[in-house]
């Protein structure tokens, strides 16, 4: 009898790697061709003629995309199955990527970004859904979203890198086709490897709410995308996003328990803690390198090649990290793991704002290495977090929501500090107010968290 019980757990460890492995692609793909395509935008540009405003949608059509349809996406993955779903969202990706690179003019691949970017919105929120499901025990589902946060970071470093081979001597094109045999693998690996799971309850299709909780997430972010280029359209997607959150609001408070919103998950303190943090995580991480690489450019400190080389410690020690934060989390408590590493972050945005145009730059480059510290300590247990208290049967629209947290903070952060940098006139003093604002941000995002998370960390469901 032992000896058929430690097979049969040799047995779940080994499909538990391949799931794992399978869910790592996933978002592998997803992320690389977000960063390298801002590599190719130079070179796109050149060979279409491609106008200024053309360019920017080629970069900026995939995340407005993923926002409007990350709350559709994270619905289907519960009603009709997270595998189903997560297949359906690779086959759009891959055939999407195809178009990119086939792309014969500007126009076309701007839609193909599009298409890319609804894919992502069905893969990403499937992938963390399918592992709250799959690794039922806390500890082990701590773990494996260390492994899978981590691949994140993978793909912030190696996406540049990649791209940067590939451009000079295969082109444009290449840096779509490049993950398309990952892709091919994922969904084959997918078919195998991931139990299919649902909501076994029915549950109503919501579409007002849905209309209008993706033109609120659309609208927010397209402001952010116009903020530097014309402010009136600026003001003018605000405050359709405000009135569109408003109506999203009142329809799902008619509805109750059918909401596409569950009062179940917005009733939970842990998850409202989560979306906190992540929220600030990712305001002051993407808003910063957003306005250090700036400034580091418009002073003549470093140009954009030894830019993208001067952010690397914050990835690479992200990387590093991430994988351990499930264990690490366990011994301090996902209290401290959480609330610590947004804190971490935000001591980081501290020490680049005051360091990040010296005649040295050590400072920010230690700075950017507590970031990235932080990052790897907190991205994992916050999605455990969100995800784990909540039931199973909802872990799509979680998962979907803790994504909704991470694009708004990374939309409104990148709008803000910018801004910020801006006003102060850029330079030190610019980028020491903006880091300010963004460290503000996370600590405030940590300190709600650390409220709303109860002291023995997360409870076995």
């Amino acid at each position: 009898m032992d000896d058929m019980l430690r097979r049969n757990r040799m047995v779940t460890r080994a499909s538990h790697r391949l799931t794992l492995l399978t869910l790592c692609l996933v978002v592998m793909i997803a992320q690389i061709d977000t960063f390298i395509v801002n590599l190719g935008a130079r070179a796109i540009g050149e060979h279409f003629d491609a106008s200024m405003g053309e360019l920017q949608w080629i970069v900026d059509s995939y995340n407005l995309v993923y926002a409007v349809s990350l709350l559709t996406g994270g619905m289907l993955a519960d009603i009709h199955g997270r595998r189903r779903i997560l297949l359906v969202g690779g086959l759009i990706f891959t055939a999407a990527s195809l178009v990119c690179a086939a792309a014969p003019t500007a126009p076309v691949l701007i839609l193909g970004r599009a298409l890319t970017g609804a894919g992502g919105a069905l893969m990403i929120p499937a992938s963390l859904a399918i592992i709250r499901v799959v690794w039922d025990q806390p500890g082990e589902r701590a773990r494996a979203l260390g492994v899978w946060a981590a691949c994140n970071g993978v793909a912030m470093a190696l996406g540049p890198s990649l791209g940067g081979l590939l451009l000079p001597w295969f082109g444009w094109r290449s840096i779509f086709l490049v993950v398309v045999p990952f892709a091919v693998l994922a969904l084959i690996l997918a078919g195998y490897a991931i139990p299919e799971s649902s909501d076994p309850r029915p549950r109503p299709a919501n579409a007002a709410a849905q209309l209008f909780g993706a033109l609120a997430l659309g609208s927010l972010t397209y402001a952010a995308i116009s903020a530097h280029s014309s402010p009136h359209a600026m003001i003018a997607a605000l405050m359709i996003a405000m009135l569109s959150a408003a109506l999203f609001v009142a329809i799902e408070r008619k509805r109750g328990a059918e909401a596409l919103l569950s009062p179940d998950i917005l009733a939970v303190p842990e998850f409202r803690g989560a979306m906190a943090a992540t929220l600030g995580m990712t305001f002051g991480g993407y808003g910063m390198v957003f306005v250090l690489a700036l400034a580091w450019q418009a002073s003549g400190r470093l140009d954009a090649a030894a830019s993208a080389a001067a952010l690397l410690p914050m990835s690479l020690v992200f990387i590093l990290v991430a994988p351990f934060s499930g264990a690490l989390s366990e011994r301090l408590g996902i209290r401290v793991a959480t609330s610590g590493g947004v804190t971490l972050m935000g001591i980081g945005l501290l020490l680049i704002g005051a360091g990040g145009l010296q005649r040295n730059i050590a400072p920010a480059e230690f700075g950017l290495a507590i970031t990235g510290l932080g990052l790897g300590l907190g991205s994992g247990p916050l999605s455990a977090m969100a995800v784990g208290h909540v039931a199973a049967a909802r872990a799509g629209m979680a998962a979907a929501l803790i994504n909704v947290a991470r694009i708004s903070g990374a939309t409104i952060g990148v709008a803000v500090l910018g801004a910020c940098y801006s006003a102060a006139g850029g330079g030190t003093q610019g980028l020491l107010l903006s880091m300010m604002i963004g460290s503000l941000v996370q600590f405030s995002g940590a300190a709600i968290a650390w409220m709303m998370t109860q002291r023995e960390g997360v409870r076995p469901i």
